[in-house]
């Protein structure tokens, strides 16, 4: 339940009178509003620590090149570039959207990482890639960018494909200082290298490294076997994503979201598309949603066995690796027959899915429910009754509810502080409303517990499934508004309309009328969102990925003082992220 936009506007406008101004352009129910670049830090402390019922979540920090918009004219008010600040208030189940317009080639504005720890890296990623300077900041650097990149990738005036850049060379010059670059001098980050009495050792922990399940180097300050801080160094895996989703067209960009968590599939078109139906409202039919939560639980399930399995590993069991990858393989089976592809089947479409369930497919699943859940007992007595495992996660990484909140955490590692937030629970999306399962949650708030809930949630998982299996709807797979595409080809041979919408919308794609909207569901690790920004064209004009695993992993110096190096690599697994997720 989203709040109305009258209750919100007339709560901040009596502590903060002629400073707001309502946003227009949203069709996502988000209350948004303009706000004053002075006012905006008061605003924000306010809403957080001021307000009844307060907005204590920073859900989501980004920033805007609107200087190229086409709609830029019908727009009063709208500056060069705008920020905009995502919170969430759990006691009202509300979001908040507040928007500054900020001016000139090098716009500014005030941190509010004083406010909320986990603005720190969500500023630092708005100055790399669109030059939004953050007066007051602690450490405002390149964040996902090599500390020699020029210029600001997500500015409108970059460069979007490599044929439009000069082909890269690397000179022995050019190799010096780019070695250079990645010196870490502790200084710089208001480190000390020593005391009177001895020096602190340094230590790259990655970039290559199989506890960090990637590319990621995190530089570890030693005093002994102790961590005195870890400072993770990220963007080895950035690709670009965002500037991918404003060049390509509304259903060409479906298969680059497969690849945002690549762990779990399908469920990673989901925000999008819901974001881009809510533009161009677009009503999905009973049947396609329930297939959409029946695949999306398929890969929730999938991924958490990865997660089981590489975790084990991490701590020093080998042998689960290999049962749980094998389990994994029978739900990717099950996909591949549904879908077509494994991993990356990319296979919702915009107004529902590619094509219906096969023959034979409640076979497949019922096998696959009959099997799993044996399996998961065995697990149990294997690893979460084992002593070595419970010594090594029990009071390890621990942090509470309200730590969580402050750091932008949501999912499983917010519900093993014992904190009730579940999207599918808290606000339905696809029909979760109909369903019966639990929501999962522990105590204590470490490895152990996370590990827990992470367990639950697949035997939730397999509850949901069969209740899609048993109640799955007859009915068309695809709305038949004109914008789906494919559209469905009921009158394709029919009128000559109906084939023009088909040709123009598999060809171009379609033009998702002018407007902002957010989706976001509870992915597999936590809360996923697409911001979407439509200018009345066939591709979007801004594209903003939330991912769970960014602010996630902005956490681990706060869990990592104070352990040893053996901890810190599970306390790592504990937190399944997935570092295309981090880096997009």
């Amino acid at each position: 339940m989203l709040a109305t936009t009258s209750t919100i506007f007339d709560e901040l406008s009596a502590r903060f009178p002629d400073t707001l101004r309502p946003d227009t352009e949203t069709r996502d129910g988000v209350p948004t509003f303009w706000v004053e670049p002075s006012s905006i830090k008061p605003v924000l402390s306010h809403l957080k620590n001021g307000i009844s019922r307060p907005y204590p979540l920073l859900y989501d920090l980004f920033a805007i090149d609107e200087r190229v918009r086409a709609d830029r004219g019908l727009q009063s008010g709208l500056g060069e570039y705008t920020l905009v600040y995502h919170l969430l208030s759990f006691e009202r189940n509300e979001d908040l959207r507040l928007k500054v317009a900020l001016m000139g080639e090098s716009p500014e504005a005030d941190t509010i990482s004083d406010l909320w720890p986990a603005a720190n890296w969500y500023e630092r990623e708005a100055w790399d890639l669109l030059g939004v300077t953050f007066r007051g900041h602690p450490n405002l650097r390149r964040l996902l960018m090599p500390n020699t990149w020029v210029g600001h990738p997500l500015r409108k005036d970059h460069p979007a494909r490599a044929t439009e850049i000069a082909p890269f060379q690397l000179p022995d010059e050019k190799l010096a200082r780019e070695q250079e670059a990645m010196e870490f001098r502790p200084e710089e980050w208001g480190l000390k290298r020593g005391t009177e009495e001895f020096d602190y050792l340094f230590l790259n922990l990655g970039p290559h490294h199989p506890g960090t399940h990637g590319l990621l180097r995190i530089i570890l300050q030693l005093d002994g076997e102790e961590i005195m801080d870890a400072i993770p160094d990220i963007g080895y895996h950035h690709r670009g994503a965002e500037k991918m989703g404003e060049r390509q067209t509304w259903h060409t960009f479906i298969p680059y979201t497969d690849r945002i968590d690549y762990l779990s599939g399908v469920m990673n078109n989901l925000p999008y598309l819901l974001a881009v139906e809510t533009l161009a409202g677009i009503t999905v039919p009973p049947r396609a949603q329930m297939i959409r939560v029946m695949m999306s639980e398929f890969f929730r399930i999938a991924s958490h066995l990865v997660w089981y399995g590489t975790f084990a590993q991490d701590l020093g069991a080998l042998s689960p690796t290999f049962f749980m990858f094998n389990d994994r393989e029978r739900i990717l089976s099950v996909v591949e027959a549904i879908c077509g592809g494994r991993m990356h089947p990319s296979w919702f479409r915009i107004g529902g899915v590619a094509h219906d369930l096969p023959r034979g497919w409640e076979k497949m699943v019922q096998d696959f429910i009959d099997y799993f859940p044996p399996r998961l007992r065995d697990y149990d007595n294997s690893l979460m009754k084992n002593r070595i495992f419970k010594k090594r996660t029990i009071g390890v990484g621990a942090y509470t509810a309200k730590e969580a909140i402050e750091w932008g955490v949501t999912g499983p590692g917010l519900r093993a502080c014992g904190f009730d937030w579940d999207l599918r629970k808290k606000r339905p999306y696809c029909g979760f409303e109909n369903f019966e399962f639990d929501v999962p949650l522990a105590a204590a708030g470490d490895c152990y517990a996370r590990a827990q809930v992470r367990i639950e949630e697949m035997r939730q998982s397999l509850r949901i499934i069969g209740q899609c299996m048993r109640n799955m709807p007859e009915g068309h797979i695809k709305s038949d508004h004109p914008l789906t595409t494919p559209p469905r080809k009921d009158r394709t041979m029919h009128d000559i309309e109906t084939l023009i919408d088909h040709f123009l919308n598999v060809s171009w794609g379609p033009i998702i009328p002018r407007g902002e909207a957010f989706s976001g569901i509870e992915g597999s690790k936590g809360a996923y969102g697409y911001f979407l920004i439509s200018d009345g064209n066939t591709m979007s004009y801004r594209t903003r990925i939330r991912t769970p695993s960014f602010p996630h992993m902005q956490m681990l110096p706060l869990l990592g003082r104070g352990v040893t190096v053996s901890d810190l690599l599970a306390i790592l697994g504990s937190m399944d992220y997935v570092l295309a997720d981090v880096d997009r």
